[in-house]
């Protein structure tokens, strides 16, 4: 596993912005900081006379081009009467009165939409909850004014939530990201862990995803751990895994293939290791570090059956002639 750390952060934070204008009539106590809310629950009304007025209005003027919509069908039909009178079958669209009939109907097209227009503002003066969420910070109260584009509140959903978590190059040799599209599936697992209220808890979360360019200032790259269902259910004993929680994460790393495991006291600071070869003489064997962790090191460049010396000491150089012991065990 490679162990790393990051911050607890939700993966969708937006601002709750007005569309319309108007006083702040009414609040939910669910617009209240810290308060959960689900999809669609009314978090605040703005006052509704003035849409309510404009409704009427728009109405009006729709039922105003509809009437002379009836007025100019009616002339088309007693005009088309009266030219089948004078005897011909044929007659221009000015007597017909086709182009008013043509503005009319054009004049109910945008009464209607103005009405639909009203009814939209009229609509947008309740302000819901666009998702499963809590409220982060609210930003109007009851009795204030707001013009279109104040944002209300900031939230963000509770169904999942996101670690960025920074990977090192040689932590990166060790782990199989999705450094290209690939399926979910293959993602590593990854365990989060945090202390909270005196105890430690862990959660279970999946790599989902690398984040789009390299640190410029780290230069390392940082990989995005996901959570679902990061607060839980009601009644359980074991804390949120709340936005701004600070915790270490452990991700499952891929199999390291032709190493070795040693003691961390065989590797020297040159990354080389006292190898005995064929005439019992110390040699300094370059090795590749993979890594290292709690007293123990995993290094590549020794073969199978090579006797290696597990701890340093200040008699044992490369070039000594030495003696390797054979321990035999004690019959009991």
């Amino acid at each position: 596993s490679v162990r790393t750390q990051g911050t607890v952060e939700p993966v969708r934070r937006v601002g709750l912005v007005a569309q319309v204008s108007g006083k702040v009539e009414s609040v939910s106590d669910r617009f209240l900081d810290g308060r959960f809310f689900k999809v669609g629950d009314i978090l605040l009304q703005l006052e509704k006379s003035d849409y309510e007025f404009a409704i009427a209005r728009a109405r009006a003027q729709e039922a105003a081009a509809a009437q002379r919509v009836a007025e100019e069908r009616g002339r088309n039909l007693q005009a088309q009467r009266e030219w089948r009178e004078l005897g011909t079958s044929e007659a221009n669209d000015l007597f017909l009165r086709k182009p008013q009939l043509r503005a009319a109907e054009a004049s109910l097209a945008a009464a209607q939409a103005d009405v639909s227009a009203a009814e939209l503002a009229l609509k947008r003066t309740t302000v819901r909850a666009p998702f499963d969420g809590r409220l982060e910070k609210k930003l109007v109260d009851l009795g204030q004014f707001v013009a279109p584009g104040t944002v209300l509140a900031q939230i963000y959903a509770t169904e999942r939530v996101e670690v960025h978590l920074p990977i090192s190059d040689s932590q990166l040799a060790l782990l199989e990201l999705p450094l290209f599209e690939m399926a979910v599936e293959a993602y590593p697992d990854v365990v989060l862990s945090a202390r909270f209220g005196g105890e430690r808890w862990q959660w279970q979360g999946k790599i989902a995803r690398v984040e789009a360019s390299i640190d410029r200032n780290s230069r390392v790259t940082f990989a995005i751990a996901e959570v679902s269902n990061p607060f839980g259910e009601s009644g359980s004993q074991r804390p949120p895994l709340t936005p701004g929680l600070f915790v270490e994460a452990s991700i499952r790393g891929k199999p390291i293939q032709q190493s070795v495991e040693l003691p961390a006291t065989a590797l020297r600071g040159d990354n080389t290791v006292l190898l005995v070869n064929e005439n019992s003489r110390l040699e300094r064997l370059p090795v590749e570090l993979l890594r290292r962790e709690q007293g123990r090191v995993w290094v590549r460049g020794i073969a199978a059956g090579e006797q290696i010396v597990a701890e340093q000491s200040s008699l044992l150089a490369a070039g000594a002639a030495i003696e390797v012991a054979t321990v035999r065990p004690t019959s009991g």
